[in-house]
């Protein structure tokens, strides 16, 4: 309980500090839809990119979702360097709050905020004519992976944080992990339109699990099995990031 308590408290406090700086929401929301309406339109005429999806849009729609999860997971260590920077973190030390609460809601933050924007990206595809297909159920499960992908990286970025410690290396750590997962992914084009070596890598890659499972959930609508697996899989990634963060944590309190 107490460990749930002082997550809470964190998250909250982490959430304030984003309303403070409304323009970083802004900048969150629109970033996505960029990519989903210019995108969109760019190769709305190549329908062997879209496999069985009625239009591009639908098919894109659940690829965007799990890009700006994975991006703003992949983002997320910034958080820690600036209270690390700050000695905030510093500060949480000499209270009774949980260790492990400090760096869990870092986690928990970056899969909340994932889930609100994929909600607001589902309904500007509806407002575009796109239909899940999953219906309610796939609504949820979109929305689930958009928090389960944010989560599983944003362990690996506060960890990566935790043992630079400095900015300008975080940035270049992020960018390193980011664009090559990004492109050995299915999120822009079907899978089997990629080179045979890509879609073999693609296999082990989070992200594609994340948009495999999504992508069924709007434009299939079935296969929940498959879903299953993904979700699966995505937790226990999540499980093992959360851990590598806590144990980077530890090293880094091991050296103050």
């Amino acid at each position: 309980m107490t460990i749930a308590r002082d997550t809470w408290w964190m998250v909250v406090r982490q959430a304030r500090n984003l309303m403070r700086e409304p323009i970083w929401i802004a900048l969150l929301l629109i970033q996505p839809m960029i990519w989903l309406l210019l995108y969109g339109q760019l190769f709305s005429r190549v329908p062997a990119l879209r496999g069985s999806a009625s239009t591009y849009i639908e098919f894109l729609l659940p690829g965007i979702v799990v890009m700006n999860a994975f991006f703003g997971g992949t983002w997320a260590g910034m958080s820690m360097i600036t209270d690390l920077d700050r000695n905030v973190v510093s500060r949480f030390l000499a209270t009774p709050a949980s260790r492990l609460s400090i760096v869990l809601s870092q986690v928990v933050r970056a899969g909340l905020t994932a889930m609100v924007q994929a909600l607001i990206i589902l309904l500007v595809g509806l407002a575009l004519g796109v239909r899940v297909h999953g219906g309610a159920a796939g609504w949820l499960v979109v929305l689930v992976i958009g928090a389960l992908v944010a989560m599983v990286f944003a362990g690996i970025s506060h960890g990566i944080a935790l043992l630079v410690r400095r900015e300008a290396t975080m940035i270049a750590a992020a960018n390193f992990v980011g664009l090559p997962l990004m492109f050995l992914s299915s999120i822009l084009i079907q899978q089997r339109v990629m080179p045979g070596w890509m879609q073999s890598v693609a296999r082990f890659n989070p992200v594609n699990w994340g948009v495999h499972a999504a992508r069924d959930a709007v434009v299939t609508g079935g296969q929940w099995g498959q879903i299953g697996v993904n979700v699966l899989l995505l937790l226990a990634a999540t499980a093992v990031t959360s851990a590598f963060a806590t144990w980077t944590f530890r090293s880094y309190q091991r050296s103050i």
